[in-house]
């Protein structure tokens, strides 16, 4: 019998979600996206707002619902979208994160020496989706505003994450008028445009998305916890590579063994990329439970500390830390180990320190243009009365000290 593959899914954002296609059907029930239901959203940042436990699979399907909403919105509009692109435009955001890490950007350059954009493609193309799905995505296509629907600084993923993490984080900061600001999709000399009535809406999503970078995506115990799983993850590789993790003392997942014994990998490797498509959090989780008890003692405490949600202390400021600050700051770490670990251990494992950044806007990617009613194109920052060049042209630059 041929399975029904009309099916809806109830989402608690946007309330019921038609899957129009029978190929998008085909698609969620792939292993490479069913992945994504494994893979949470927001890393660990449920270790600071606990509601944040969506994942990859929710985004991505209610990424490619905007996106259906959008095409609607333009077809009404007159623009001449057929079925075939349509179909299209909905799988390229369907398959937009199937490159992602587990812990998505917490891990972005652990496992593969490329983007996840650049994996998402790959995998697109041994799922066999059509060459127009690859053209989409990629920005080859013909009809550019196609693409920029998928990525551009105004998007389906973009309206869809902002709109999704702060519902899960009860962040409010981040609400934005998602069907307004679609509504108010146009298509103008075939690039994406915005009608003249958006720019309020516009205007918020801007600053809703500066803010939720520094209050979610660069909340400091966010990041003082992705430093403290990297730095779990290096201690692992060491000992993989000095043959001391012992993985049939204290097993782990095949897949994870294999990262950490060959290192980064590189998407020709096509063993690697099957090993990638059945990683995902869980594997990270059960090898850290299990290290909790691992004869390193290096390798046990930072388990330890993560599973008990110990993550340390974290310090932002707008000044660089100086490289004789850092030096006593690791200096009285050691000291407060009782000198137990060396002062490379310490500066390798129990600490860490680089620079976070956002910029609301930028200038060298696609430009959010306002359409007016005489045809009349000028960019956001000319249309508004509240967001001048200067305001979104600022590069904010932050530097961080952590310790555990």
């Amino acid at each position: 019998m041929t399975a029904n593959k009309h099916k809806i899914i109830n989402d608690p954002v946007y309330g019921f979600i038609n899957i129009p296609k029978s190929e998008l059907y085909d698609l969620i029930q792939s292993p490479c996206v069913q992945r994504l239901r494994r893979i949470k959203q927001l890393g660990l940042s449920n270790l600071v707002y606990p509601g944040a436990e969506h994942t990859r699979f929710s985004h991505s399907v209610g990424a490619m619902y905007l996106m259906s909403q959008a095409l609607d919105v333009l077809r009404g509009k007159g623009e001449d979208i057929s079925e075939k692109e349509y179909s299209a435009s909905l799988q390229a955001i369907l398959l937009h994160d199937v490159g992602h890490a587990p812990f998505s950007h917490c891990l972005e350059t652990f496992f593969f020496s490329c983007s996840h954009e650049d994996l998402s493609l790959q995998f697109m193309k041994d799922l066999g989706v059509d060459d127009i799905v690859l053209d989409i995505f990629a920005d080859r296509y013909k009809k550019r505003f196609l693409h920029e629907l998928v990525s551009s600084q105004v998007d389906t993923d973009r309206l869809d994450y902002l709109t999704r993490d702060s519902f899960f984080t009860g962040v409010s900061e981040g609400v934005i008028g998602t069907e307004r600001i679609l509504k108010m999709f146009s298509v103008h000399n075939d690039e994406l445009v915005i009608d003249e009535k958006g720019i309020y809406s516009i205007e918020k999503f801007i600053i809703s998305r500066r803010l939720m970078y520094w209050q979610v995506y660069m909340h400091k115990t966010v990041v003082g916890a992705d430093c403290l799983l990297h730095n779990i993850l290096k201690r692992a590789k060491f000992l993989s590579e000095n043959k001391k993790l012992f993985t049939e003392k204290y097993p782990i997942t095949p897949h994870l063994v294999y990262f950490l014994e060959k290192g980064t990998a590189s998407i020709e490797d096509k063993q690697a990329l099957e090993h990638y498509l059945l990683l995902d959090d869980t594997d990270i989780w059960s090898s850290i439970k299990t290290w909790t008890l691992h004869e390193d003692s290096i390798l046990s405490l930072l388990s330890k500390k993560l599973v008990c949600r110990d993550l340390g202390h974290l310090t932002i400021r707008s000044e660089k830390f100086s490289e004789d600050e850092l030096e006593q700051k690791r200096f009285n770490l050691q000291k407060r180990y009782g000198g137990k670990f060396t002062m490379k251990e310490t500066e390798d494992y129990f600490s860490s320190s680089n620079e976070l950044h956002n910029r609301a806007y930028s200038f060298d990617d696609r430009k959010i243009n306002i359409l007016y009613k005489d045809g009349q194109i000028k960019e956001i920052y000319e249309a508004s009365d509240q967001l001048d060049k200067n305001f979104l042209s600022k590069y904010i630059k932050k530097f961080y000290y952590f310790e555990i």
